[in-house]
């Protein structure tokens, strides 16, 4: 699976990152490199209790995310 992370930086200084592919998984941080790893566990998080859940296929091989 492959993912998309769009970073944006708010008017109070804080930056806010988004995986595109799951919607609601965004996450706050202090700068862009804490942003993107919050997004990217915040993901995880979500894909593993899908799996759990049986709402997401069990082959999941590979997770990649891409952010700039």
């Amino acid at each position: 699976m492959f993912f998309e992370i769009e970073i944006e930086q708010e008017e109070d200084g804080r930056w806010i990152a988004e995986v595109v592919e799951l919607p609601g998984v965004m996450a706050y941080g202090a700068s862009q490199r804490e942003a993107k790893a919050k997004v990217q566990a915040l993901a995880l998080r979500v894909l593993a209790e899908r799996l759990e859940n049986s709402e997401a296929e069990a082959d999941l091989v590979s997770i990649s995310f891409n952010a700039p």
